[in-house]
């Protein structure tokens, strides 16, 4: 195997991440534009072709490619958005900061430092010469964070393209992940009928159509038919908005949910369950409106432990000395529509911790992490295009 780690240096991987937090590109209440940008030049510094499609205005998915043969490739896959920098930050967000040996700023676990590693790893293989039976790809979506607008556009363009598998750089503590759980949003908005809170028999309350939604959602098994990787789904109500004064029958109500999915589950056959057990439940009529807007869609996932993803790259983090052993995650990740719609092996794994770091203020990543991420990812390219 060539000396690829001379090519893979702390600094240019420091210095890439910064550059990517220091665009922001918070979702929802921004682009990704800018951070693209950045993403685009230095992908062109390292020798790869990059081409951009713009899937909503200010808002493109890239795709930067190492050249091989003309066998299947591998795919890297990211995303360029992250969530808003919130409160509780020691500091500016977007001003990224080294302490410890941390690089601290928002998306640098959650993905900008794994973006990074992907671009210095394929610039590696390009340093090197290495010849690739296949073309190896950067695909970086738009919109991950919100309802996978960017990935869903990506799948939908491809037509010919090929591949013996696809990388997920999401934060993992570089453990491989082999399944996800999928994820589903679905809008509920209530309507009632308004009236003075000393008579609230006159109206109708929305909020109180709301809470016994909560009770049916809540009360759904979904433990007894479990997948036998992943578990079983789950709903959370993650929002809750409605009424107009304390003295005011709640004329109309808003829930938020999230429903985790497992594989083979579909958003429409979820949403439609659950209208069907909300009639059920006799909460909508007489007054009382319900309307289900779906909106996130990303597929569940499982790539079998003895694919060949999943074996190269175990042994590849086994080569450098790090925890080769598989594993599932809870969260969801725009490898389930690689997966779902090109049929791509997939699997997760990145520089960073989604529960330790990712979403929380003071976000941060390990340069140590990114290097070696960034050595996985050229070792798993040349294990399996080599």
């Amino acid at each position: 195997m060539p000396d690829i780690d001379q090519f893979i240096a702390a600094k240019a991987l420091t210095d890439l991440t910064i550059a990517l937090i220091e665009a922001p590109s918070e979702n929802p209440g921004g682009t990704e534009e800018a951070a693209v940008a950045v993403l685009a030049d230095a992908c062109r510094r390292v020798g790869l072709t990059v081409s951009t499609q713009e899937v909503e205005p200010g808002r493109p998915n890239l795709t930067a490619t190492l050249p091989g043969g003309p066998g299947p490739g591998l795919m890297f896959l990211g995303h360029s958005d992250v969530v808003p920098a919130g409160p509780g930050w020691t500091g500016d967000a977007f001003r990224p900061r080294i302490a410890a040996g941390r690089i601290v700023g928002r998306g640098s676990a959650d993905m900008k430092g794994g973006l990074a590693a992907i671009v210095i790893a394929m610039g590696a293989l390009a340093s090197a010469g290495v010849k690739l039976t296949g073309p190896v790809e950067l695909v970086c979506t738009v919109d991950e964070e919100d309802s996978g607008l960017g990935a869903r556009d990506y799948v939908a363009q491809q037509f010919n393209s090929t591949y013996r598998g696809c990388v997920v750089a999401e934060p993992t503590k570089l453990r491989i992940v082999h399944g996800c759980r999928g994820a589903a949003y679905v809008h509920i908005d209530i309507t009632g009928r308004a009236a003075h809170s000393g008579r609230p028999s006159d109206g109708r309350s929305a909020i109180n159509a709301a809470a016994a939604i909560i009770d049916v959602i809540t009360m759904d098994d979904l433990a007894a038919h479990p997948d036998p990787i992943l578990g079983p789904g789950s709903w959370n109500v993650g929002l809750i908005e409605g009424g107009q004064t304390i003295s005011t029958v709640a004329p109309m109500c808003y829930l938020g949910v999230d429903r985790r999915l497992i594989p083979g589950e579909q958003m429409t056959d979820i949403v439609d369950r659950l209208r069907a057990r909300i009639d059920a439940a006799g909460i909508s009529g007489n007054g009382i409106d319900v309307t289900l807007r779906p909106t996130l869609d990303t597929p569940a996932f499982v790539t079998a432990p003895d694919d060949p993803l999943v074996a190269d790259s175990a042994a590849v983090l086994a080569e450098l000395s790090l925890p080769s052993e598989v594993s599932t995650w809870s969260a969801a990740c725009d490898g389930g529509f690689i997966n779902r719609e090109l049929g791509v092996p997939a699997i997760v794994l990145g520089p960073g911790d989604i529960n330790g770091q990712a979403h929380q203020a003071d976000e941060s990543v390990a340069i140590s992490e990114l290097v070696d991420a960034a050595r996985a990812y050229a070792r798993i390219a040349l294990r399996m295009l080599g």
